[in-house]
């Protein structure tokens, strides 16, 4: 007897597994990702082949985040080194984080930029020419 898992956006395991592009990709990432749910981010489709992918960060500089990719994995870390003040209410956090996404096949990290508060992670999918479906006309 097989049984279907269901994920977070409802579906199947065994329906889920019929595509082959990116959604399969982009929802993996909801599980290789840290269990924390910080800093919140998105994960925006600006066409088929391109992402972007946005953290919410405000109250870290440009120096106190370091990016990486090794093995497929786009690794996005922060640390502040901002002496805490004396705040009457602290609601901005500023505490030490990292997340890790596993990127599919072909996915390449593109430029990134922070900009009120938000990183902003390019993605994009170049696949190879000889990888590419050729079409065959009948001749």
């Amino acid at each position: 007897m097989h049984i279907a898992t269901v994920n977070k956006y409802g579906i199947p395991s065994h329906i889920r597994n019929m595509f082959l592009g990116f959604e399969d990709a982009f929802e993996m990432l909801d599980t290789f990702t840290s269990k924390s749910e910080y800093p919140p981010y998105n994960i925006e489709r600006v066409s088929d082949d391109e992402y972007i992918l946005e953290m919410a960060i405000a109250g870290f500089k440009k120096d106190d985040i370091n990016i990486s990719v090794e093995k497929n994995i786009l690794k996005v870390q922060g640390a502040s080194d901002k002496k805490d003040a004396n705040y009457v209410h602290k609601g901005l956090a500023t505490r030490k984080f990292q997340k890790a996404f596993q990127l599919a096949e072909h996915m390449e990290v593109g430029k990134a930029k922070m900009e009120d508060g938000i990183l902003k992670i390019n993605l994009v999918r170049n696949i190879p020419e000889e990888e590419k479906p050729k079409i065959i006309k009948i001749g």
